[in-house]
């Protein structure tokens, strides 16, 4: 199976690994940069991707082994990341520079698993990940 992450350059201080799309545009609103309508937007986003989406447990006691997701290469994760149209169209319009990252195997410890995604902690040496820009 294959697995993609979709991230920015940017090394997340909690993870030490790329910060992923979701933490990405977080980023802008917590820096007030989207404009108030976009903000609106980014919550009704936000809401709907946390109710179909599932949430790794765990982020309730504040990720302490620093874990970060991966999209399946599944119709389930495809159809979850066509729908992250409003999370490319700001990364777009401020300027973030978004990779996407891809590998034949699951890239590290696996801590959890859904339909969509795979979660990991730490990265294995011995699996080839291909990063490029997004397009």
């Amino acid at each position: 199976m294959k697995y993609y992450r979709v991230h920015t350059a940017d090394i997340a201080w909690l993870t030490q690994q790329p910060r992923g799309i979701f933490t990405a545009i977080y980023k802008l609103v917590e820096a007030g940069t989207l404009s108030e309508e976009e903000t609106a937007e980014y919550w009704r986003n936000r809401k709907y991707f946390e109710e179909v989406l599932p949430l790794p447990p765990y982020y309730a006691d504040g990720n302490p082994d620093g874990a970060v997701t991966w999209f399946k290469d599944t119709p389930e994760g495809n159809r979850i990341w066509s729908e992250m149209t409003f999370y490319r169209d700001m990364g777009a319009k401020y300027g973030l520079q978004f990779y996407v990252s891809e590998c034949g195997e699951i890239p590290g410890e696996l801590v959890y698993e859904d339909d969509f995604q795979v979660a990991v902690k730490g990265r294995k040496d011995c699996v080839k990940i291909d990063t490029k820009p997004l397009a």
